[in-house]
């Protein structure tokens, strides 16, 4: 299991004042240099505001992640858009991982620079134009081993003409590993006998053009309604059409051909496990691999709920998941005595999955009190209006308020750097994102 001390970014650049959290003021510095000079987001010297990353929590949710997951026999390869960090990326795959999962050609472009080679497209790349795109990136790559989705002849029809001009360039092109999506909800193949169809077309094309059958897709939160157990039976039903399909593909490619089965498993995991993983160990040459990225992170809203969940479902693991990201921001005026005016907004939180949470007050850079009786009533574009929802300290100007967020995908993806903090919450080390 990889340590926290090696969660770092070995980005060479410098970063100053023009970033998010960097003193406003101090001199620049290369990025390699920022641990160790005490900075902390409470005592007013960081600007505000800012994405933090508790390292110690983080490590336990990904060693109790992947030790839950090794236990089922599943192996994970974390979908990268929540983060966007090479750093992170490479740290969970020394943890264990298998690879990484991205969502189209320019996530892969950053992981595949970054020295990550083994990476699944959770998507569809489109017509011709995504396909020609993709084939150009894995040109210079030719030793990386990707697999991507594909629903649709027209699909596998326009990468395999791109793989056939890319090969013409008189360099070797990477196999290509085609996984068959099945969906509800999204994107993904609905009908099994279309499906069966798909198969068929995959199998019949020339092995020189590079592209092969490599297993069976699926997204289950594409299937959740409001309703828990609706949603169980939706998501297991998904999951029956998956493992079907998977007894047709083996009869079609044979006993010794390697398989992948492969899930998002964020907040329903249980039942993938549940309902693939049986099929996998009678088989004997199939991988189940999920590509949940959140779930290292938590939060205070949607996946803390979803956690709960499925603790009421029986997974003990997953009550030992707790929230490591972290908002922090000023209160900047008090216009009226049950109002406060915050330097937080639509520009630096998500609201797709609720608001962020008030959790802690900070004054002079000690902790003054909980903050659990505000809450933010709305958004702006760089302002939060927040108000007691019940007696309790209410913050003065320039108390820096921790807030807990919902949903890490659409939080982090407005911040360029996310700022790890140790036990005393000062900033051991500085990870940039690269959301493009």
């Amino acid at each position: 299991m990889a340590t926290t001390a090696a969660l770092t970014d070995d980005w060479t650049g410098w970063i100053d004042d023009r970033w998010r959290g960097f003193p406003t003021g101090y001199a620049p510095l290369p990025i390699a240099q920022i641990a160790g000079r005490g900075w902390r987001p409470q005592d007013g010297r960081m600007a505000l505001p800012l994405l933090s990353l508790d390292l110690a929590t983080f490590e336990l949710n990904v060693e109790a992640a992947l030790r839950h997951l090794a236990t089922e026999g599943a192996l994970i390869a974390p979908h990268a858009k929540t983060p966007m960090s090479v750093a992170i990326a490479r740290h969970l795959q020394e943890a264990g991982a298998w690879g990484v999962t991205v969502a189209d050609a320019r996530q892969a472009s950053v992981m595949l620079e970054g020295g990550l080679s083994r990476l699944i497209l959770a998507n569809q790349v489109g017509g011709h134009g995504g396909a020609r795109r993709l084939a150009a990136l894995l040109w210079h790559h030719p030793m990386a081993e990707v697999h991507t989705f594909v629903d649709s002849i027209e699909g596998v029809d326009a990468l395999s003409a791109a793989w056939q001009a890319e090969n013409s360039r008189g360099k070797g092109m990477p196999d290509l590993g085609l996984m068959i999506e099945l969906g509800t909800g999204r994107a993904g193949l609905r009908d099994g006998r279309a499906a069966i169809r798909l198969m068929e077309h995959i199998l019949a094309l020339p092995a020189e053009h590079g592209l092969r059958l490599s297993g069976i897709a699926g997204y289950e939160g594409a299937a959740t309604v409001a309703d828990e157990k609706e949603s169980e039976r939706r998501v297991d039903a998904l999951m029956q059409r998956m493992v079907d399909l998977h007894s047709a593909m083996r009869a079609s490619v044979g006993p010794g051909t390697p398989l992948i089965l492969t899930a998002g498993g964020s907040l329903w995991f249980d039942r993938v496990l549940a309902m693939l993983g049986p099929a996998a160990v009678a088989d004997g040459r199939t991988r189940v691999i999920l590509r949940s990225g959140a779930l290292f992170f938590s939060d205070h809203g949607v996946y803390k709920r979803g956690l709960a969940a499925m603790e009421r479902r029986g997974v003990g693991f997953a009550g030992r998941i707790m929230p490591a990201l972290r908002l922090w921001a000023e209160v900047l005026s008090a216009p009226e005595s049950d109002l406060l005016i915050c330097g937080l907004g639509m520009r630096d939180a998500a609201s797709d999955q609720g608001l962020p949470m008030p959790l802690k007050i900070w004054r002079d850079g000690k902790e003054a009190g909980t903050a659990d009786h505000l809450v933010i009533e709305k958004f702006n574009d760089q302002h939060a209006f927040v108000r007691p929802k019940a007696n309790g300290l209410l913050p003065a100007i320039g108390d820096v308020i921790e807030f807990g967020l919902s949903h890490p995908c659409t939080n982090i993806d407005r911040h360029g750097l996310i700022w790890g903090l140790d036990a005393d919450h000062k900033v051991r080390c500085v990870l940039p994102t690269a959301f493009g």
